[in-house]
């Protein structure tokens, strides 16, 4: 397994996807999302596996681009705006290879090998 967790730092979820993958012993590379964002090709491949830019965007998020962001039809004006501010994407962002999931998804964690 190759784990990546794009997260923030003061995400109670990414806490939870780091404390969950250390109780099992399984390595992770850690990436704070706000200061490093993710490169084109990871965000590209996050995209094919979670389903597309709609399941990345924290729409709970109190941003005022979130709000604009619900009444927007172009998504690839989504994709632009969600990947030049990661802040706006819901965490942890955890990826194995081509699986990707958003939020804390320990029943799928478990499936990866």
């Amino acid at each position: 397994m190759n784990i990546q967790i794009f997260g923030k730092s003061k995400c109670f979820d990414t806490k939870k996807a780091e404390r969950w993958f250390k109780e099992r012993r399984i390595k992770y590379q850690y990436i704070d999302l706000l200061r490093y964002g993710m490169s084109g090709k990871e965000f590209d491949s996050v995209l094919r596996a979670v389903g597309g830019v709609d399941q990345l965007i924290d729409w709970d998020g109190k941003s005022q681009d979130i709000t604009l962001m619900k009444y927007m039809d172009d998504k690839r004006a989504k994709e632009d705006k969600i990947f030049d501010d990661p802040s706006l994407m819901k965490t942890p962002v955890v990826r194995n290879g081509k699986q990707a999931t958003v939020g804390f998804c320990p029943e799928i964690w478990s499936t990866w090998e």
